[in-house]
């Protein structure tokens, strides 16, 4: 059940209704220094830490750990005094645990700030929207690796008034970068600063082929599929009477 605890000595577990309590403390093991390293285990004092861990049957459990304060046998050392980490459990100035913050963290990347704490009340472990964004602002951003082929294409921000530009990886979907407009110099300038592409899927915009062509000269540029038939089909309708439309499947979008 507390099997995520496993580096601590549970000592009780009290079940308050809604709130499982766990008191534990760490394990009478020599700890390095964090300044010299060098292995102690004289205890000087010792101190409480209360965290949040995932939940159990549905209720909120809360861990008081014991954590010791160790004095550092090397005289010179500018840490006389040093409180133990328990690391993959506890990170400093934190009161929930790493595997608590890591469920946290998947669920606000998914949804920000007001859905992902309005979820966390009914996960048990409630979670206001000013905490949620904390967590999501201390997300890690991926590095993503640029692919030998990508996708450019426009979309708007408000139709007929702002639009901007998608670059993802043609080969797998993934969302690369998104560009604040969709002018030849912004992209331009973001390919020039990303070398290694050898292939770009875009659609028919001039505007786009000039950006590839001044940044990529080596590049390969393709029309994609999609703006390929909407246009053919675009053609179509303008050449097929309207009575002849039934009977044409690229018209009819078939």
């Amino acid at each position: 059940m507390f099997s995520g605890l496993s580096a601590l000595v549970i000592e009780d577990v009290a079940d308050g209704g809604e709130i499982v309590r766990v008191s534990a403390r760490t394990r009478d093991v020599p700890v390095p220094c964090p300044v010299c390293g060098v292995v102690t285990g004289r205890v000087h004092g010792y101190h409480g830490r209360t965290v949040r861990d995932v939940p159990v049957d549905g209720r909120q459990v809360v861990v008081r750990v014991r954590i010791r304060r160790l004095v550092c046998p090397v005289l010179g050392c500018r840490r006389q005094t040093f409180r133990e980490q328990v690391p993959g459990l506890l990170e400093r100035h934190q009161r929930r645990t790493t595997r608590l913050t890591g469920q946290l963290s998947e669920l606000v990347k998914e949804l920000c700030g007001r859905a992902s704490a309005r979820l966390t009340r009914s996960l048990a472990v409630p979670l206001s929207y000013a905490s949620a964004l904390r967590l999501l602002r201390r997300v890690p951003v991926p590095v993503v690796r640029i692919p030998r082929v990508i996708g450019v294409d426009d979309f708007a921000l408000r139709r007929r008034r702002s639009y901007a530009t998608i670059i993802i990886n043609a080969e797998t979907g993934e969302r690369i970068e998104v560009l604040p407009d969709r002018e030849a110099a912004t992209l331009e300038a973001w390919l020039r600063g990303h070398p290694g592409i050898e292939a770009v899927c875009r659609d028919g915009s001039a505007t786009y082929a000039e950006a590839v062509r001044r940044a990529l000269p080596d590049a390969v540029q393709i029309s994609d599929r999609w703006h390929l038939w909407h246009v053919r089909r675009e053609a179509l309708i303008d050449r097929v009477e309207v009575g002849d439309l039934r009977r044409c499947p690229v018209a009819a979008g078939r």
